[in-house]
């Protein structure tokens, strides 16, 4: 019933305007899948190769798409996304693209579900519990490479670790970012806002760091439960090769394991992502030592394991939802959480590889999307199948709001 009879692939945009890969994939019974490609500004020297989309669907279609149709079950995840390795033969999708490899991983999925008539979390192998739910991360001020002339680090993300539901928790989010357009405009400051809706003043980091938490605390008093603070710093994009590079600033390693440490301290951070460059393996284990360790001092704290009682060394750049450099984090500590994005490593299959090998190893995975997106809500699926505690979603914007209403229809339709 899951064989699949078709599989087409087209050009469609991001919501920077920018053409991505959307694939449809149809099963022999008339199960029916969609989904597109995601696309990073920074990305990991690491990650799966994405290739122009015109070249990227070129390709799946002379290699892939015949391995696929009536040869391959959709309702079988394993078998679609070892037939998409097959039809790569590289180790990082540099023949086939991740791209198109990752629109097809998805497409299959939703409609193996489709036939069972089960949600794509089901599908996947999940349930929902209403008080086990991914808390998401939303980014509310925003610089880096995701908006120019605005602060160094690249995302401050507000944290809703004490919510009790996963609507209030989405609403909480939306609330900050709110209040901190508010501040802003309080003070005068123009802000436009970022490839993914946060906030992009022309401030200082430490003008930033002020506003969100002011603005994290007002929400927490006005909902009732904590409202954490994370950031991610995206540290390879400041990383020059000898130092850290925060405009006319310059930090040194250890000068950066020393700052990023006093920022857990002064604002008791829930999550950090990408505190130091990409390959820097010893010096993600020297912050997970000094601040991952160990309970954090918040006395909100709501008692949901990893999602309050301890701050989050978070890997993005690190890990690319790659298993071999997950394993080398795990024997060196480098680190107490992953980033997932499945677009970074190309199928499904991988990415959930990447989240059992980190839960069976206490590390907290992070299901992610990218700052270039689409409509698609497949990690907000993943998110729920895997049991993740964390998902980045980004807080407004309609490609980020799809995945925050999917988590709010999952968790109706769980009850």
């Amino acid at each position: 019933m899951t064989r699949i009879s078709g599989v087409s692939l087209r050009r469609v945009l991001d919501s920077r305007g920018n053409p991505t890969v959307e694939a449809d994939v149809l099963t022999v019974s008339g199960g029916f899948g969609r989904a597109a490609a995601p696309s990073g500004a920074s990305t990991g020297e690491h990650e799966a190769i994405e290739l122009p989309p015109g070249e990227a669907i070129a390709a799946a279609r002379k290699h892939a798409v015949p391995r696929l149709v009536e040869t391959v079950h959709a309702g079988n995840q394993r078998e679609v996304d070892a037939a998409l390795r097959g039809a790569d033969g590289t180790e990082n999708f540099s023949a086939l693209g991740a791209n198109s490899a990752v629109a097809i991983s998805m497409a299959a999925a939703k409609a193996g579900a489709d036939v069972l008539g089960a949600p794509l979390y089901q599908h996947l192998g999940g349930t929902f519990r209403g008080d086990e739910f991914p808390v998401p991360l939303g980014n509310v001020v925003g610089g880096g490479e995701h908006a120019a002339d605005a602060t160094h680090i690249q995302e401050f993300l507000a944290a809703p670790v004490g919510a009790p539901s996963i609507q209030e928790a989405v609403f909480a989010n939306a609330a900050v970012h709110e209040e901190v357009g508010e501040l802003l405009a309080d003070r005068g400051v123009a802000a436009a806002k970022g490839d993914e809706g946060a906030w992009a003043p022309a401030i200082e980091d430490a003008a930033a760091f002020e506003l969100v938490a002011a603005a994290c605390e007002t929400v927490e008093d006005e909902f009732g439960f904590e409202v954490g603070f994370g950031l991610d710093i995206a540290a390879t994009e400041l990383w020059d090769g000898t130092a850290y590079q925060y405009g006319d600033e310059s930090r040194s390693p250890a000068e950066q394991v020393e700052y990023v440490a006093g920022l857990v301290d002064e604002y008791d951070l829930v999550y950090v992502e990408d505190p130091l460059e990409e390959d820097d393996f010893a010096g993600f284990a020297d912050l997970t030592d000094r601040v991952g360790s160990e309970a954090r001092s918040t006395s909100h704290a709501s008692g949901k394991g990893p999602r309050a009682d301890r701050t989050l060394v978070c890997g993005d750049d690190l890990f690319v939802t790659n298993v071999e450099r997950l394993q080398q984090g795990i024997e060196q500590d480098a680190g107490n959480s992953i980033l997932i994005k499945p677009n970074q490593i190309g199928t499904l299959s991988a990415a959930v590889d990447a989240i059992e090998l980190a839960t069976r190893n206490g590390l907290t995975p992070v299901v992610s999307h990218r700052s270039g997106e689409t409509e698609d809500a497949t990690i907000a699926h993943l998110a729920v199948a895997t049991g993740a505690p964390f998902i980045k979603t980004g807080t407004v914007g309609g490609e980020r709001t799809a995945k925050l209403n999917e988590l709010i229809r999952i968790a109706e339709d769980a009850v």
